[in-house]
């Protein structure tokens, strides 16, 4: 059994996290800014069809992407360097997220962003915490990703590509850009070939809790989300 949470704005320790489904904490609550900026600082997000109550989960252990250890392949950063595109953040968050809501993803039927969840982060996005690098080939969005930020702490929460590598250059410099602000790490919630294949890895959930405690708290750089990159002249 799992708790089911009220009005209060409290969650479960995560140890008290189940092994079966993998994570999942409690149920219940709402998506209040208040209640998902306290979730994400304690480690813990919300993931629940259309139909079901909100869940929330905190998995163990946890796929994370230390800056320091992203890989690129050499035919990634070759399209990096002479690819033709465009990167911007937080120009067309709500885009993201719908294109991502649209997206396929395997072993899966259906999305689990419903609108109640757009319409969640969006006002998290409105609040300055949830933001979104956006990626654009021929005048168009064609691939993206987007998160939570909490003092120098990414959560990543989806990503979606239109045209190919799409949605693996906006990964790329988003991690850039932020390690160069002092992101030293960006969750990435659960295990996926691909996030691997990008340097991403397992550690422990009580290695991750402390690694945010300490990310969460420190001061956000000015200007952080004014990033652009211009590459349409390569």
């Amino acid at each position: 059994m799992i708790p089911w949470l009220g009005t209060a704005l409290e969650f479960p320790a995560v140890d008290r996290a189940l092994a079966e489904p993998e994570g999942l904490l409690a149920a219940g609550g709402d998506l209040s800014l208040a209640r998902l900026t306290l979730a994400y600082s304690r480690g813990i997000f919300p993931w629940f069809s259309v139909g079901q109550p909100i869940l929330w989960w905190s998995p163990a252990p946890r796929m994370v992407l230390f800056s320091a250890e992203l890989k690129v392949s050499r035919s990634l950063e070759k399209t990096l360097r002479h690819g033709a595109y465009r990167v911007s953040c937080d120009q067309d968050f709500a885009g993201v997220m719908q294109a991502c809501a649209q997206s396929p993803r395997p072993g899966q039927d259906g999305t689990w962003i419903s609108p109640q969840m757009v319409d969640a982060y969006c006002r998290l996005h409105a609040a300055g915490v949830a933001h979104s690098f956006e990626v654009w080939m021929d005048g168009e969005l064609a691939g993206g990703l987007y998160g939570v930020a909490l003092g120098r702490m990414f959560f990543g929460e989806s990503m979606f590509h239109r045209r190919t590598d799409a949605s693996k250059i906006a990964f790329v410099h988003m991690v850039r850009h932020l390690a160069a602000h002092g992101f030293s790490m960006i969750d990435c919630q659960v295990y996926t070939p691909h996030l691997a294949s990008l340097g991403g890895r397992l550690i422990a959930r009580d290695a991750f809790c402390s690694e945010i405690q300490a990310l969460t708290v420190q001061r956000q750089p000015e200007q952080l989300w004014g990033y652009q990159h211009n590459n349409e002249s390569a």
